[in-house]
């Protein structure tokens, strides 16, 4: 039987596309009224639908943090905040040594502070709802590949503040669910394959010498990887239930890659797990490279 949560609220931040709006597009099939979080107009009226509801939201602004807040304070139906769906995010694969540090800061300022900062902003709804934080990491939250140091940090801190998180709420109420994606077809994987072109291409001549192989390999396994991975909708599912399940498990994957990457980093030791990680990259790289 499918219930109607018409009288509850849902919000998700990143709804643009992928894995966000598929999500938005299931909590609202289910019944709540969703606050999909976008960052521009066009995109607002994309996913405008029935019980989906944009609203213009760049987690790094704290003036969109503050509107978001009002919007949930002065619900015209007094509905209360069931779930807060932690989903924005940007990706960037390069090398520790040749990524400047300007782009590491804007990684954490969307990947995790803005997180921090929209769920800080929403725990006092989510207190008297006794609601729940479900946080969208990624199985790069548990093992970091060559060139994948720089969002797996974020990805690595988002699942410590999510268990420090879950440890604080528990006894209050509120829950805190992880939901860790591996391969999935959505823009975002596009967009991160631009921006680690991008970044590639600003490395200096001596670390093009060491490292541009590894990222054009990394850029092939991605894209690989991606081909055969799950739709968004399927992922959107995942998160959806993660949102509204009556006993949530502490930790969600979505996909058989990410199931045995996060098995394997349990039971391997680390050098094993490196000549296993690298072997599956050696196929990708250039003729006469690796």
């Amino acid at each position: 039987m499918t219930l109607s949560h018409k009288n509850e609220i849902m919000v998700v931040s990143g709804t643009s596309t992928g894995m966000g709006a598929a999500t938005a597009r299931e909590l609202a099939a289910r019944g709540y009224h969703v606050l999909a979080g976008v960052r521009r107009t066009p995109d607002a009226d994309a996913i405008r639908a029935d019980g989906i509801e944009p609203v213009i939201l760049d987690i790094t602004r704290p003036d969109h943090v503050e509107a978001l807040v009002d919007r949930v304070a002065s619900d015209p139906g007094r509905r209360p905040l069931r779930a807060l769906v932690n989903n924005a995010g940007i990706s960037v694969n390069a090398p520790v040594e040749t990524l400047p540090l300007d782009e590491w800061r804007r990684l954490f300022d969307v990947n995790l502070f803005g997180h921090v900062a929209v769920t800080q902003a929403l725990l006092p709804f989510l207190h008297r709802s006794r609601g729940r934080v479900v946080n969208i990491s990624s199985v790069g939250g548990h093992v970091a590949m060559a060139a994948y140091g720089p969002y797996a940090a974020t990805k690595f801190a988002l699942e410590a503040v999510s268990d420090s998180l879950r440890r604080e709420l528990a006894p209050h109420g509120v829950q805190v669910v992880v939901v860790e994606p591996g391969a999935v077809k959505t823009d975002m994987a596009d967009r991160g394959a631009a921006s680690t072109t991008g970044a590639a291409e600003t490395m200096n001549p001596e670390q093009q010498q060491r490292y541009g192989a590894l990222v054009r390999a990394v850029l092939a396994h991605t894209a690989a990887h991606i081909g055969t991975g799950l739709s968004a909708d399927e992922a959107g599912a995942v998160i959806a239930g993660a949102a509204t399940a009556r006993r949530p498990r502490t930790r969600y994957t979505v996909g058989r890659d990410a199931a045995l990457l996060t098995r394997l980093t349990r039971v391997l030791p680390d050098r094993v797990l490196d000549r296993v990680l690298a072997a599956s990259l050696r196929r990708y790289f250039p003729a006469g490279s690796a």
